[in-house]
């Protein structure tokens, strides 16, 4: 009965994932392969070798780790290479763009980090309507301001310290508004004070950098670099959407973007592929140009794979994580937010992106960080910051539909142009 359960979970799975073009369950799955087979080959053989023991959830997820990774194993090229299955992660994947660049910014502030903690985890006990939970992590972060507020202020600069004052009573007014809303069960109200909370947290974090934390490879020096983060604000035709740009993680891939909306390179520009529950890529310039030529040089302007892994103090540069050996390790910025940018390029080149670039449209339960093959192949440089990260607007898009216009809205002074 277990695996029984387990197989239909798995064809819900997989039913939504190849909902991509009308492609029914094996017809779809069928078109990528583990070696020389088809994956419902392989599927089907390891089901039937696992029936009657009591492996339902592993089984599935495994499963289910199988035909992700061989979708997104490839989103640029129109074959899929030998598949490579990734562990699941422990723990919940975090599945906003907000939080994500939050711990991604390079700073050290332990207490700031337990307030932020204790708030971000909130979000999976909201959706249950959890209360008890709820409450004990919002008496902890309370707990925590009370006790330690001057720590909270350790490392702001001179510069920023009056503000950052204020936005700490700010929080501490916030956390009593917050343990209202619990009494009163009130799960819009919680969900609006913890992310103005989460908000002034992430103000104060971002003061604490105050300077670029690392040198970008001289080999690079002929490109833009974005020095820290930058907003761009995308209008299409199906409405506008924001996207904050982490140039802490990705300076060179970013900085290319940021320098191309500069140019106006993006306005009027189609979105040439859009699948549902996918990705929505555009960028590609009329002609035969698959890139931006550089009208200075008259060259191709070739943007390295930048990857930024948990733990190191500089990116990985030009080659995939799997190729460093580096199997167990995440990127700072992975593919489990709805709405992640990153750099489209060819298959069987790391550093051939230019301007191509692919917003991740899969849900994050079913491509949590570093079950998906995406994760270290490919440079993710911003999330989209719009309500419900982008999702009502990402969610319209379709092929001929057209970015009207792009600009940066805030952080154009973090562009380093090459000298």
């Amino acid at each position: 009965m277990t695996a029984f359960r387990g197989w239909d979970l798995l064809t819900q799975a997989v039913n939504h994932v190849m909902n991509l073009s009308g492609n029914t369950l094996g017809g779809a799955v069928n078109r990528y392969s583990v070696g020389d087979r088809p994956v419902s080959q392989v599927m089907g053989e390891f089901i039937r070798g696992m029936v009657g023991k009591a492996w339902g959830i592993a089984l599935t997820m495994t499963c289910v780790a199988i035909v992700l990774g061989a979708c997104l194993s490839a989103p640029l090229a129109a074959s899929a290479s030998p598949l490579t299955v990734a562990a699941l992660p422990s723990g919940n994947p975090i599945s906003n763009g907000k939080a994500l660049l939050r711990y991604s910014l390079p700073i050290e502030n332990d207490t700031l980090r337990s307030v932020q903690g204790n708030l971000e985890q909130m979000s999976n006990d909201l959706r249950a309507k959890r209360w008890g939970p709820i409450d004990k992590k919002a008496k902890k972060a309370q707990r925590t301001l009370e006790k330690k507020s001057a720590e909270l202020l350790v490392g702001v600069p001179d510069s920023f310290m009056p503000e950052a004052t204020e936005l700490v009573s700010q929080i501490g007014t916030g956390l009593e508004d917050l343990r209202l809303a619990v009494d009163d069960r009130d799960r819009e109200g919680i969900w609006i004070k913890r992310n103005e909370i989460l908000d002034r947290i992430g103000a104060i974090e971002e003061s604490l950098v105050t300077e670029f934390p690392f040198e970008v490879p001289e080999e690079y020096g002929n490109l833009p670099q974005l020095k820290g983060r930058a907003t761009v604000e995308l209008e299409t035709s199906r409405g506008t959407i924001q996207v904050t740009l982490d140039g802490y993680s990705a300076p060179v891939t970013a900085g290319s973007f940021v320098d191309l909306v500069q140019r106006g390179f993006y306005d009027n520009l189609p979105f040439i592929r859009a699948e549902n529950s996918y990705v929505l890529q555009f960028g590609d310039p009329d002609g035969p140009d698959q890139g931006f030529n550089d009208p200075k040089t008259g060259e191709y302007r070739a943007i390295p794979l930048e990857i930024m892994v948990e733990g190191d103090t500089e990116p990985l540069y030009e080659y995939t994580t799997e190729e460093m050996g580096l199997f167990k390790k995440l990127p700072v910025l992975p593919f489990s937010a709805y709405g992640a940018l990153a750099m489209a390029r060819p298959e069987s080149n790391n550093n051939g992106g230019s301007s191509q670039v692919f917003f991740f449209l899969f849900e994050p339960e079913l491509t949590p960080a570093g079950a998906n093959l995406l994760d270290g192949r490919y440079a993710v440089f911003g999330y989209t910051i719009s309500d419900k990260n982008g999702k009502p607007i990402l969610d319209k898009m379709r092929a001929g539909d057209k970015v009207i216009s792009a600009k940066v809205i805030s952080g154009a002074e973090n562009l380093l142009q090459p000298t």
